[in-house]
């Protein structure tokens, strides 16, 4: 078992052993993503790796892919904390078999506005549901050993400037909305918390004092807080409460804080306690030696559950199953879902997104997965051969420059499939050579220590001849060749001025190639990296675009002869990604247009909506039934088939408002004004701020609808509690339909009488529940006490005001058929 914990004693015994170059070394990193070992101390070295959804470890690539799950949204609209614990056990599975010690996860800023570029990477728009769903995630992490690491602390809600962003918002807000589920998972045990690039109210985050306090000093927080990679900027910012700066060697900290330490402008003392909290992290996580000296029984942490890791088969089913209970049902009229199998003779599946597994959103959060199920794959394995399974696109939505597919790639060296890389110096010597099995290709490990370029050489095996597009994706300078002559030399540039949404979602350039079938070409594609850390080339080829008014048609014309007809529009993992803010709300290409036009033909139509966060539903009203998949991991295709054919029940209820159109939405500017972003709405994001508007989005925050139906009946608790005591309410209600489902019961708070200029009313508790058909139960739900709180800027901390409050019970925040009052006594 991994050593749990480590006495002050022993920490300050290993501390007296470093002299002052080895702590400096310790705080940044010793790589892109490993901190220095240190064997005068038995320190190893911490292995940190990319989440949320999924651990990628060492390679971002094939020869180490990793479970992907449904993305954080999708974990938030289950609304329940076993369900995350469960996919969060993958992650720490993963973590093991990896050596990761540290996953950079979960994502806990929140949906300030719909057009956030990691929207699908955070949980929600409201603090409560962001917090106990971080809680449950952080907390099945360290029970298996594995460091969490709650991000980006604070307010990096959006990604449009985001290295210089000023954001400015209040104090209450700050404390009661933003910092809130960062307290929460400090209180969890979190080893780890990451600051962000951003900066609030005049500093910047790794330089911030919020870092002091309220994160040490008020919520006694004593792990690690780590940068965000090359978020620390400045020799001085190791004054403040940045432990520990990513990746490394650290050019600002490392030889700089050196002689800044030896003149005295720092004090030598203030690095001992970032050394101190990471030889705490490495004992944490099993990677300081010598455990007989570490273990205090007087002082346990939880200790490591280190049960067996789950085989393949239980994580596809988990993966399936928490992708279930992830999907929301946002319409069923009729009701037309769940299909009836016996009625299904011929299913049409439409849309690009049908064919295409958009699993997951793009950025530093995604993963090379195992494998993904497509919508399309999940239903024919579902339904066919009894029932015929015929599918057109419709419409074309790119993602980029698609790689060539590997069966159509060799490696002329050895004829396996793949593609030979070959990394050379700057005087073009051979440095090193290597077999990969893709023709998407990314290092950010040792490979590219002193290469000045890449080049990746294949033969391509086309199957269908006619025309094409040849080209290469990358940052940089890139050559592409073709039977030795040179097709395309260009310099390739980011369209924004954010470098790794450049490195995440690379621009590309391609050439018109024609092909000939089964006749063979060999391609050469060299890359300048020129000494740089980190790289990325993918070869692609791309069909010519096809008749988009013919495949328009065809796809309209097989839903009007099909029994049912199943559209999946979405989004992609360049449309949502890390690096930048979308601009618009409207699903990609003319996917509204086919929605509209197969719903004219077929009454018995389903739209899957396939994305992260929220797309205009204008259309919502012209089809019948309307089903929220979100990114669903690598298990989406068969999750899909589950819940559309009733095997499974929709278990979801959305985390964040749905709009209907974008002009709807009261809180949506992510673009700064000259460096500073205004949260001026103040705690009234989200729901709250649809409220105050006296606007109703399309669905609201909390909505879900399942196969059966659901009757409240009685809200029972107390009438009257003391300040700073939690309430126990009860909530009676009964399945009323004719199957076994899943009811998800929310209370709400409001204050209309009220000196604090209060949301119309706010989340405070919810429990999920289950029950058969006419089967009656009485749920509990605890309302935390720190529900009737509010900060008090003037006397600097949490004040609560007796009086009455109102206590709404419901299934939706546009649905609370019960109400209670309390009162909150002095």
């Amino acid at each position: 078992m991994r050593p749990p914990h480590i006495t002050d004693e022993r920490i300050e015994e290993l501390l007296g052993r470093l002299d002052v170059e080895r702590k400096v070394r310790l705080i940044s990193g010793a790589d892109f993503w490993h901190t220095p070992a240190e064997p005068v101390i038995g320190l190893r070295s911490v292995f940190l790796s990319d989440g949320p959804s999924g651990v990628r470890g060492e390679f971002w690539d094939e020869r180490d892919p990793s479970s992907c799950l449904p993305s954080p949204t999708a974990l938030a609209a289950t609304w329940d904390e076993s369900t995350v614990a469960r996919a969060a056990g993958i992650l720490a599975a993963e973590a093991s078999r990896k050596g990761v010690h540290v996953v950079l996860g979960p994502t806990i800023n929140l949906h300030r506005s719909p057009l956030g570029g990691r929207h699908f990477e955070c949980f929600s728009e409201d603090p409560l549901l962001t917090g106990r769903m971080a809680e449950a995630y952080v907390t099945a992490l360290r029970k298996a050993g594995t460091a969490a690491t709650p991000k980006h602390y604070v307010a990096n809600d959006s990604e449009t400037e985001r290295y210089t962003v000023d954001v400015r918002v209040d104090e209450r807000t700050l404390r009661e909305v933003y910092l809130a589920p960062f307290e929460r998972v400090v209180a969890a045990g979190a080893w780890l918390v990451m600051s962000a690039y951003n900066g609030v109210n005049g500093h910047t985050m790794t330089e911030h004092p919020l870092l002091t306090d309220p994160l040490r000093a008020e919520w006694g927080f004593d792990g690690v807080v780590v940068s965000d990679w090359t978020a620390v900027r400045s020799t001085e910012s190791a004054a403040a409460g940045n432990d520990l700066a990513m990746p490394g060697p650290s050019e600002v900290w490392g030889g700089p804080l050196l002689e800044a330490i030896r003149a005295g402008r720092i004090a030598e003392a203030t690095v001992d306690e970032k050394v101190r909290r990471i030889i705490r992290l490495a004992a944490r996580v099993g990677a300081l030696d010598d455990p007989t000296q570490l273990d205090d029984p007087t002082q346990l942490d939880e200790p490591a559950q280190l049960d067996e890791p789950p085989t393949a088969s239980d994580r596809s089913r988990i993966l399936r199953e928490v992708a279930a209970d992830s999907m929301v049902l946002l319409r069923d009229e009729g009701p037309l879902l769940p299909l009836r199998r016996s009625e299904l003779g011929r299913v049409a599946v439409l849309g690009h997104n049908a064919s295409a597994a958009r699993s997951q959103g793009g950025g530093s959060s995604s993963v090379v997965p195992e494998y993904t199920v497509s919508p399309l794959e999940g239903l024919r394995a579902a339904l066919e051969p009894t029932t015929e399974v015929v599918h057109r696109e419709g419409v074309t939505v790119r993602d980029g420059l698609e790689p060539i597919p590997t069966e159509m790639l060799t490696d002329p060296e050895t004829s396996e499939r793949g593609v030979r890389v070959r990394f050379r110096g700057a005087r073009g010597e051979l440095l090193g050579t290597e077999h990969r099995g893709t023709a998407q290709l990314m290092w950010t490990g040792p490979e590219l220590h002193g290469a000045d370029a890449v080049e990746v050489i294949a033969r391509v095996h086309p199957a269908v001849g006619g025309e094409y597009e040849l080209g290469v994706a990358g940052m940089g300078q890139h050559t592409l060749s073709v039977d030795g002559s040179v097709v395309l030399e260009r310099t390739l540039e980011p369209e924004g001025d954010d470098p790794a949404a450049g490195f995440l979602a690379p621009p590309y350039a391609t050439v018109p190639v024609e092909l000939e079938p089964e006749r063979p070409f060999d391609v050469l594609a060299t890359h300048r990296v020129s000494g740089a850390p980190l790289s990325a080339v993918t070869l692609g080829l791309l069909p010519k675009r096809p008749d988009e008014e013919r495949e328009f048609s065809e796809a309209v014309s097989v839903a009007s002869e099909a029994d049912a007809a199943v559209v999946v529009v979405g989004t992609t993992a360049r449309t949502e990604s890390e690096g930048f803010d979308r601009d618009t709300l409207a699903l990609p290409g003319r996917q509204r247009e086919l929605v509209r036009a197969v719903a004219r033909v077929n009454p018995r139509t389903v739209v899957v909506v396939n994305s992260g966060a929220p797309v205009e539903l204008e259309w919502h009203e012209e089809v019948p039934a309307v089903l929220l998949s979100w990114f669903p991991g690598q298990e989406g295709g068969n999750a899909l088939a589950d819940v559309l054919l009733g095997e499974s029940e929709p278990g979801g209820r959305l985390p964040t408002s749905w709009p209907l159109r974008q002009d709807d939405v009261p809180v949506l500017e992510t673009r700064p004004d000259h460096g500073k972003l205004a949260y001026t709405e103040g705690p009234h994001l989200g729901y709250r701020a649809w409220q105050r508007a006296g606007r109703q989005p399309a669905y609201s925050f909390g909505h879900g609808l399942g196969y059966t139906e659901w009757e409240y009946s009685a809200l029972l608790g107390p009438d009257r509690i003391g300040t700073g005591e939690d309430a126990l309410f009860r909530v009676r209600l009964r399945n009323t339909g004719d199957r076994h489902g899943k009811e998800v019961v929310q209370l709400y708070l409001r204050r209309t009488e009220s000196a604090v200029d209060r949301p119309a009313l706010w989340l405070a508790g919810f429990a999920t529940i289950e029950a058969d058909p006419g089967e009656e139960t009485s749920v509990p739900v605890r309302l935390e006490a720190t529900a009737f709180r509010h900060w008090d800027p003037a006397a600097g901390g949490w004040s609560f005001e007796p009086g009455t409050f109102t206590v709404l019970a419901g299934r939706s925040v546009a649905e609370l058929p019960l109400r209670a009052e309390l009162t909150l006594d002095a």
